[in-house]
Formats: structure tokens, sequence, C-alpha cells
């Protein structure tokens, strides 16, 4: 009997081991907006814990969702990526606090250095009422604790939905890596994340060509 006991006492430890593997949150997403979709993706790409990041474009429509269009300021699009991760890894605040922090300036309104317009705001555009709520806390927080000189001006809106950019503006950066706009003004950008995200930091990072 003791026998026994032991070989079902096994059986459950067994299966009782294999029930997180079984409920393992599934992947989510967040679609942020922060100038250019190259540097955005290009940061994201080396967050441990995401999976995927594609650029792209978020607050218009499909029909108008093309960069010459976009182009043109009169879409109501942004410049986005959107990023799929594992929250068991890396939660929304956490991303939310690299892209505040590392991936664009959040008090530039309607550009980012050198690019201007309303494509290239910042924007967070939220896919639940629960993500609406982290990312008006997440600003709260900056705001009281004084991180930024001027006024955090982060749109947090409703994602009306997400659409992928060409095929060209993917991994732009990683396969461009001495592209002149590229290495000023986006990989400078990666050994700040390495430097404040030790933890989440991984090389290489993600290609979104290879997790399509």
């Amino acid at each position: 009997m003791r026998a026994v006991a032991r070989m079902l006492g096994g059986l459950v430890a067994s299966a009782v081991i294999a029930l997180p593997a079984a409920a393992q949150a599934p992947r989510q997403t967040a679609v942020l907006a922060g100038g250019c979709f190259w540097g955005m993706q290009e940061v994201f790409q080396h967050v441990r814990g995401v999976t995927r990041v594609v650029a792209g474009y978020a607050g218009g429509t499909a029909e108008t969702a093309s960069y010459d269009q976009v182009s043109s300021e009169a879409t109501g699009h942004a410049e986005s990526v959107e990023i799929t991760y594992d929250p068991a890894v890396v939660s929304y605040e956490t991303l939310l606090d690299v892209f505040f922090t590392v991936a664009h300036d959040p008090t530039e309104l309607n550009r980012q250095g050198p690019d201007v317009g309303t494509q290239y705001r910042s924007a967070i555009f939220f896919a639940d009422t629960a993500q609406q709520r982290i990312a008006q806390a997440v600003i709260h927080r900056l705001e009281r604790s004084g991180a930024f000189r001027r006024p955090i001006v982060t749109q947090v809106v409703p994602l009306p939905g997400f659409y992928r950019a060409e095929a060209y503006h993917q991994d732009y950066a990683r396969r461009h890596p001495t592209d002149p706009y590229i290495a000023y003004n986006d990989l400078p950008k990666i050994p700040v994340l390495k430097a404040k995200f030790p933890q989440l930091y991984r090389e290489p990072g993600v290609l979104a060509a290879a997790s399509d």
C-alpha cells in the first residue's frame, strides 16, 4: 500500500508540476507611437519577454494606412509599433517605462528630434480599460517624480486599429545600422536601454521578419 501511495503521490506531483505550463497567460499586445517607428522597433526588439515588434500605423483607417498618405498628416495616423509580449516575463507597465525613459521623449509635441508632424506624435493606443488605467497611472507617477522638466504630452487614446507598414520599414534599423539617421538617432538608445533595464536587455533582439 505504501508503494501504491508513493506512486499515486508521484503522479499527482507530476500533474501539479505540469499545470503552470498549461496555464500560462497568452501573449498580449501593446501599440505605442513615439516618433519614427524604425527606432521604436529597434528598442523594443531588445526587451526580454517581447516576442515580436511590427512597425505600422495607428490612429486612422485601413484605407489611409500607407507611408505616403500618413506623411501628409491628413490621415490621423501616427507611426507606431505593435509589441507582442509575454506578460509572465515583462509587464505592460514595464514596457511603458521603457517607452517613456528610453524609446522617445514624451515632452515633444508632434515631433521627435528631426522628425516633425502629427504622424510623429507621442501616443499610447490602449486596447482595453486595464491598459488605459495603467498608462494614466504611469504618466501620473512620472509627473509626480519630476522625471521630466517639461510636461508629458503623450496621448492616451483608444486603439481604432493597427495596420502593418510596408515591408521595407520592418527591421529597418537592424538592416541599415550605418544609415546616418539610424546611427545618430536610434542606435544610441540601445546602450541606454541596457544601462537602465539590465535585467530586461537581451542581445540579439527579435526580428519582425523572423517572427512572421
